[in-house]
């Protein structure tokens, strides 16, 4: 996994490195992921976010997070996370930035690996596996987060 952080973040990449390892451990998880499977999360900022979910998705707002599979067998693709959004939105739920920013980094890599939440069933299983990925790195969000 590759970190690029086009902000400054206080959180180590080794943290989010560590996260997707126990999150891959999950076993729907493995069954999806290639081996030696490689991803490159963007740590930035509500401008680039906006930019990037204009241009990719037409819609003309930040978000928190997003991702582009790449769909190439190996390289999974790439995740931009909104620095500011996890700051406010760790706030809103009153759970650290820590736990913010993993919450996304998960539900970003599970898009990644082709879990999408477009209906209620879809939205229901990923927030299951989303938690259950979280639980193995012995983080759980704020009551009410997902």
């Amino acid at each position: 996994m590759t970190v690029v952080k086009a902000v400054p973040v206080p959180i180590p990449p080794a943290y989010w490195r560590r996260l997707l390892v126990s999150a891959a451990e999950e076993p729907e998880v493995a069954a999806r992921l290639p081996p030696d499977a490689e991803l490159t999360l963007r740590v930035t900022g509500d401008r680039e976010l906006r930019r990037l979910n204009r241009a990719f998705l037409g819609e003309d707002r930040p978000t928190d997070v997003l991702s582009f599979p790449s769909g190439e067998r190996g390289y999974l693709g790439d995740l931009a996370l909104s620095w500011p959004a996890v700051l406010r939105q760790g706030e809103a739920f009153c759970h650290g930035p820590e736990v913010e920013s993993a919450l996304l980094v998960t539900h970003g890599f599970l898009h990644l690996l082709g879990w999408d939440h477009a209906d209620p069933d879809q939205e229901r299983e990923m927030t299951r596996l989303t938690l259950a990925c979280l639980g193995r790195s012995g983080i759980a969000p704020a009551s009410g987060r997902i």
